[in-house]
């Protein structure tokens, strides 16, 4: 906990420093700390994601931002802000604080912390942003925006990668500053989302925040438009948000397309990463192909695909089962899956149902419109991977339009001390969980407190390695673990490699003699095929010993 409130005392200032620069070049979307905080964020992550295409971001683009940022903040005695912000809430902000604070000192146990998040973070403090990286680990071709802002603080600022408990608390802020107590209700669930810097809780705390402004009629339809691109930028799934702030602005402002430039070239730096790093403008659909040579194989793509559709019926049907369903049994067999998903999958259902009816009831413009760019992603999600954590920041933005009215202060307050008290326990007693919803499996990942963690977050680290090569390409593979968090670049997960010799490829480096070049891939000759059939045999044989 001290940790992270280190980073804290950190962080905020600078931030808050280079998004007052921010507001007066672009205007303010909303007032107050909040606001600069995260105009400070939204500046910095794009600043970095151009830097990132030439050089890494280390300690020394680190500490020359934190300086930077820190200088504007006494240089425009921002600090006064502050005192007389919490010379009036420092009570219920600290509390809360507190709780983040407690909650994102736990272990991470989301599995893509440790075959995503980490392994992206490292290779873009440790090289940037890496040309056809997807060809060594398709996963790494994601690279979402938000891995970027928190590979820049993570070698100093925040080295353990809680960047998303001091999002959460700015969010905590901006509840405060504009006393919309519903938004309380969300903090408990979006605690599971702070031990690890996954990208889904600043994409739905921002969605949520953008929504609140247009509901509250913010008629900077320029800065709504240009949050909203970076909310699709840090995570495409919240494809609606962009999509509500253009029919927003057209339907409802009247305002002038011109406005929504800025906005562009963010999703225009989005889909020139995403080409650097995968070949396609976005991850993982392989659809506008620019034919540059350093796209993934074809056959890797479908292996993935194949997976896509596998992860959203659970794993509990093979791949040829679902060939072979009709239309019927595709909607019924997602809709009554074993365990947990399928309560979701049905209140997802039921959730988009409801509010249709509640739109149709109402009859306000905003209202409908919001309905339309929810469906919009409801549709894109069902037909590409109906995962339910691709949808699961619809619930929050449902739930929030259905009870906008009914959650004063005291009832969110109340709400919020319920569920946070359930959350916490959740979190400390993940072993209740595992007894009584044995279908959530991430429970199964879930490290216990730890009297460390009072000022230090608990963290996990697994060195074991084993060094191979196969044609030009010298790598890393954890031994007898699936994931690379904690492995020395370039590192691939064993899973990737029985893929590409699956495949008759292999990841090969654009120039032998520089990483930072890129990778590409090549269809392997004898001698190469042979070194990758000993990889695979020697990784087989050490998870055999290993049982």
């Amino acid at each position: 906990m001290a940790f992270i409130l280190f980073s804290l005392l950190l962080l905020f200032p600078s931030c808050m420093g280079l998004g007052k620069i921010t507001e007066s070049l672009l205007g303010s979307l909303f007032h107050g700390i909040s606001g600069k905080i995260i105009s400070g964020i939204l500046a910095i992550t794009t600043i970095w994601t151009i830097v990132a295409f030439f050089i890494p971001l280390n300690i020394y683009v680190e500490i020359t931002t934190l300086l930077l940022g820190i200088f504007c903040f006494f240089r425009y005695r921002l600090y006064n802000e502050w005192y007389h912000f919490f010379r009036k809430e420092s009570l219920l902000i600290s509390i809360i604080s507190l709780i983040i604070l407690f909650c994102s000192s736990f272990y991470p146990y989301i599995l893509d912390h440790f075959g995503y998040y980490v392994p992206t973070i490292k290779w873009l403090t440790e090289y940037g942003i890496v040309k056809g990286i997807s060809n060594l680990d398709l996963t790494l071709g994601q690279v979402s925006f938000w891995h970027i802002f928190q590979a820049g603080f993570s070698n100093f600022s925040d080295p353990f990668l809680r960047i998303n408990a001091i999002i959460l608390i700015v969010y905590t802020l901006y509840i405060v500053e504009k006393k919309r107590w519903i938004h309380l209700c969300f903090i408990p669930i979006l605690l599971l989302f702070t031990q690890s810097p996954s990208p889904d809780l600043p994409a739905i705390i921002f969605s949520l925040i953008i929504l609140n402004e247009i509901i509250s009629e913010n008629k900077n339809s320029r800065l709504i438009f240009l949050f909203s691109a970076f909310v699709f930028a840090i995570k495409p799934t919240m494809i609606w948000l962009p999509v509500l702030s253009v029919l927003y602005s057209a339907f409802i402002l009247k305002a002038n397309i011109k406005g929504l430039g800025f906005g562009a070239l963010v999703i225009l730096l989005f889909c020139i990463k995403n080409i650097w790093t995968f070949g396609f403008p976005v991850f993982p659909v392989s659809i506008m192909d620019l034919g540059v040579n350093w796209k993934p194989n074809p056959e890797v793509l479908k292996i993935s695909s194949q997976y896509a559709l596998l992860k959203t019926y659970d794993m509990q049907y093979s791949y040829q089962e679902i060939q072979q369903f009709s239309w019927l049994d595709y909607i019924k067999n997602w809709l009554f899956l074993n365990g947990i998903k399928s309560k979701i999958n049905i209140l997802f259902i039921v959730s988009l149902l409801l509010f249709t009816v509640f739109a149709f009831i109402k009859r306000k413009a905003i209202i409908s419109l919001i309905c339309i760019s929810i469906f919009i992603k409801s549709i894109l999600v069902l037909f590409f991977s109906a995962q339910y954590r691709f949808f699961i920041d619809v619930l929050f933005v449902l739930f929030f339009i259905l009870f906008l009215d009914y959650f004063n202060k005291k009832r969110a307050l109340l709400f919020f001390s319920c569920t946070s008290l359930l959350f916490i326990g959740f979190l400390s007693f993940p072993e209740i969980i595992q007894q009584h919803i044995p279908s959530f499996r991430l429970s199964n990942f879930m490290g216990k407190f730890d009297k460390k963690q009072l000022y230090q977050p608990s963290s996990y680290q697994y060195q074991p390695f084993d060094s191979y090569q196969v044609g030009n390409l010298k790598f890393n593979v954890s031994t007898n673990y699936p994931f690379n968090f904690d492995t020395p670049l370039p590192a691939i997960s064993s899973s990737y490699v029985f893929d590409d010799a699956k495949a008759g490829i292999f990841p090969q480096l654009i120039d032998a003699k520089d990483l930072r070049k890129g990778f590409i891939w090549k269809k392997m000759n004898s001698q190469e095929k042979r070194e990758a059939e000993n990889v695979i045999q020697t990784i087989k044989n050490s998870y055999k010993q290993n049982k």
